[in-house]
């Protein structure tokens, strides 16, 4: 039985996520189904992180228990043949026996990305979030250290999820600027050893409430004490999210 760890791109915006859903198509459909036109197998793989509908994915891990010999240099070549334009596969590894992509995982870094400006985004509209009023970023980054540490996190999961447990901790939370002249992007950087429902897309959408100058910004450390998701903010669309590296 040989184990490998597939590295995983996609663009998110027409699938329904990653899980397997009846009637949807999703990332782990179609790669599953490569893998069996290439290999014969009929199998469930386990990932990182399940993705939401229309999240990308710059480096998504999945882990395959597999009968095939085929080698790496084959399953990478003969997967991304039969992969969507919208997936690619960019690297097969061995990994040791027993290995689970996504009870494995210690770390995960996921990015945000707003567009800020008056006017809309065109080439890059399917990967942020359009915020036209202006948004101090600064602020925003000095409210989220609030949020960086070991944390009960029930005030950032969507409503409805079950977790036995909400407490995580997040070990970065950077908040950069960029662009020139009235056009500006701003880069929202968390990385931590796990993910509550939306949580990302929470605190994104948390933080730009500072950025507007709606709240201040010891308001992120209330949200938190809060314990209820009513306290926080918006959750932040999907487009804007990326799924960056997973470490083991």
């Amino acid at each position: 039985m040989a184990v490998w760890k597939l590295t995983i791109a996609y663009d998110g915006t027409e699938f329904s996520g990653w899980q397997a859903q009846p009637e949807q198509r999703t990332v782990q459909d179609v790669v599953e189904t490569a893998w069996r036109e290439i290999t014969g197998e009929t199998l469930r793989m386990s990932a990182s992180s399940r993705t939401d509908a229309g999240v990308h994915a710059a480096a998504q891990v999945v882990g395959v228990e597999t009968q095939s010999r085929l080698g790496a240099e084959k399953l990478l070549g003969g997967i991304n043949a039969k992969l969507p334009d919208d997936v690619v596969l960019l690297a097969v590894d061995e990994a040791p026996a027993g290995f689970h992509a996504t009870r494995d995982a210690v770390r995960k870094r996921y990015r945000y990305q707003i567009h800020n400006d008056r006017r809309r985004p065109l080439f890059d509209r399917r990967y942020v979030w359009h915020v036209p009023q202006s948004l101090d970023a600064a602020a925003m980054h000095r409210a989220g250290q609030a949020l960086v540490g070991e944390h009960d996190f029930a005030s950032f999961q969507s409503a409805g999820s079950r977790r036995e447990s909400t407490v995580r901790t997040i070990s970065t939370v950077d908040i950069q600027q960029g662009g020139e002249g009235r056009s500006a992007s701003i880069w929202i950087d968390v990385e931590g050893d796990g993910f509550l429902y939306n949580m990302v897309r929470i605190i994104v959408g948390t933080l730009v409430e500072v950025g507007l100058h709606k709240q201040a910004e010891p308001w992120l450390a209330e949200v938190l004490a809060a314990g209820d998701r009513r306290a926080a903010g918006k959750t932040a669309p999907p487009q804007g999210l990326m799924l960056l590296h997973v470490e083991y």
